[in-house]
């Protein structure tokens, strides 16, 4: 089965600073493929070059078997694209910015008004074509420029951050639509910070860090080669203390402020050693997604 997007030894630097350091990644049709990575990892500049938006430093990009940027716009006339931020035309209602987006692509306008409603109602817009923007909230506008992404039918979505700033009941109102359009047979590619969604949504990842590629495979995969399998988060005061008589039983202890988070095989012995420390709270649940990004990137604040 031929790639939908096939990358390989991609370079990109902005003056000294190596963007992009060789990466390589091949998304399959009807995937959903997730990048991964703290901000400055390289994820955005990833979709911009795998789009043509861009010219790249070395590598080789193909998307849809066209070769990029070469023939980038042949291979965009069968995607669709939601930017990081939201880039709708305030003169326009909600159905002109569709209507609008979809002659770009030289589709009909009888057929673009026939996509609005359905369209409308994927975002959970219906009933507001003709709502100017200044009408709509943040989150309205967010899933506006989902919509609008589809306007062209296309084969693959790039989707970078396509939730931020979605209240919970927005989120997963897109997850429910996302879903269906993989079940359709469309492949997406997307970024994200939520590790939630990356673990509900990707049929495989890659975690990138420094413009590297770090990591890939599906979420459970990464969750077993990169972690213990269970977690205890531990809160207090007192929590340093408690972990320094605790550590020499852990495998891995990490003291954040006034957490502990203890990641092991099995920590009923640290739960039972709990018993003599009542002035702290403690949480035990299962490895997840967010445990491994941050094993992998670390915790340090990026800007």
């Amino acid at each position: 089965m031929n790639a939908v997007l096939e990358i390989q030894g991609l370079r990109k630097r902005y003056g000294q600073t190596e963007v992009l350091a060789g990466v390589d990644l091949s998304v399959q049709p009807g995937e959903c493929f997730g990048l991964l990575g703290p901000n400055g990892a390289g994820k955005t500049t990833t979709l911009k070059l795998a789009l043509g938006l861009g010219q790249a430093d070395g590598g080789q990009v193909r998307l849809l078997g066209h070769p990029v940027p070469e023939q980038a716009p042949q291979a965009r006339r069968r995607v669709g694209v939601v930017p990081q931020f939201d880039n709708l035309d305030p003169d326009f209602t909600c159905a002109e910015n569709l209507v609008v987006y979809g002659r770009y692509f030289g589709l009909p306008r009888e057929v673009i008004e026939q996509r609005i409603g359905p369209l409308m109602e994927f975002a959970g817009l219906q009933g507001r074509e003709d709502a100017r923007l200044d009408a709509l909230s943040g989150g309205m506008k967010r899933r506006l420029t989902m919509a609008r992404a589809l306007v062209n039918d296309p084969d693959v979505v790039f989707m970078d951050e396509p939730t931020t700033g979605l209240d919970p009941q927005a989120r997963h109102l897109i997850w429910e639509r996302l879903r269906h359009l993989r079940s359709q047979g469309k492949t997406l590619i997307l970024t994200t910070h939520f590790m939630e969604e990356a673990e509900r949504l990707c049929t495989r990842l890659l975690v990138m860090d420094g413009g590297r590629v770090i990591a890939t495979g599906t979420p459970r995969e990464l969750i077993a080669a990169h972690i213990e399998p269970q977690v205890l988060e531990v809160h207090g005061a007192e929590v340093a203390r408690w972990a320094e008589a605790a550590r020499p039983g852990v495998p891995r202890l990490e003291v954040v402020g006034e957490t502990a988070f203890c990641y092991a095989q099995d920590v009923s012995a640290l739960q039972d050693s709990l018993r003599n420390w009542p002035e702290l709270a403690c949480l035990h649940r299962p490895a997840n997604l967010e445990d491994v990004f941050l094993k992998l990137t670390g915790r340090e604040l990026r800007d």
